[in-house]
């Protein structure tokens, strides 16, 4: 009767085991890694760029944008991929636009520049819905500041405050199970706003995105449970279990024959 409550309790605990085993080897696992080097050679030095910003207080007609890099790229008024919506019955705007940028320190700024009329005092109080560089990745678990500056709101500053914002691009590769693999970027930021002015007065005010390059590239991996593993980690629980369940009967069946024999008077 003991050895069968004993075996009993054994299986179950053989089966649950087996399935917690069987759980960790049919699910996935990221593993990440760092690495000096570009992963994306084949994008021709470029990065895609994804801004969604609005500006409330400020006309369509005034907000461009403007990219600069230290490859000597200047673009004054940028227009191709991108779309202005008027919010607030016209007063204000929603600047959305793809673009890319060279893999170079440079900036990307919103601003009047490219207006054909300089307002007297453009207000540059924004909200920033989605910042992001290379291609989107949904990954369960792959956790990283992709889009640091979602939900950026500063609607509550100086109307005539330039922004900046300092970012640190880091290359990022997902690398799935059949190999495929996906580029995008990560970021830090750090971000300031003042009033410029300098000998002719005050300077129009911008929203400025200056940028650089991390060498660090951060790859995730998706990797499985090799199947030997698996095998040998249910032998080592079959084995396991028995011995101790064997170990538990010889100590049960010792104290039963010592207390039949105390029983008995026999034990001195």
């Amino acid at each position: 009767m003991v050895w069968e409550t004993v075996s009993v309790c054994c299986c179950l605990f053989i089966l649950f085991l087996f399935l917690s085993e069987l759980t960790g080897f049919i699910a996935t696992e990221i593993v990440n890694e760092l690495y000096v080097d570009d992963p994306d050679k084949d994008s021709g030095g470029k990065i895609e760029v994804n801004l969604n910003i609005s500006l409330p207080n400020l006309h369509c007609e005034l907000v461009g944008l403007d990219i600069q890099d230290e490859m000597g790229r200047h673009e004054v008024g940028h227009i191709d991929n991108s779309m202005k919506i008027p919010l607030n019955n016209g007063d204000g705007c929603r600047f959305e636009g793809h673009f890319s940028i060279n893999k170079v320190p440079g900036n990307f700024h919103v601003s009047t520049h490219s207006a054909t009329a300089q307002p007297q005092n453009p207000d540059m109080t924004h909200i920033i819905h989605k910042l992001s560089f290379g291609d989107k990745l949904q990954v369960q678990n792959v956790h990283g500041a992709f889009n640091a500056l979602e939900g950026a709101d500063k609607l509550s500053s100086n109307p005539l405050a330039s922004h900046d914002y300092i970012l640190k691009i880091v290359p990022t590769v997902y690398e799935d199970m059949s190999g495929k693999q996906r580029y995008s970027y990560q970021y830090t930021v750090a971000n300031k706003e003042y009033v410029a002015y300098s000998h002719t007065g005050r300077i129009i005010p911008a929203i400025w995105f200056r940028y650089d390059l991390s060498p660090i590239t951060v790859k995730y991996t998706e990797r499985r449970q090799p199947l030997y593993r698996f095998i040998t980690s249910i032998c080592a629980i079959i084995g396991g279990t028995f011995t101790v369940a064997g170990i538990l009967d010889s100590c049960i069946f010792t104290a039963s024959e010592a207390w039949k024999k105390i029983q008995l008077g026999k034990m001195q």
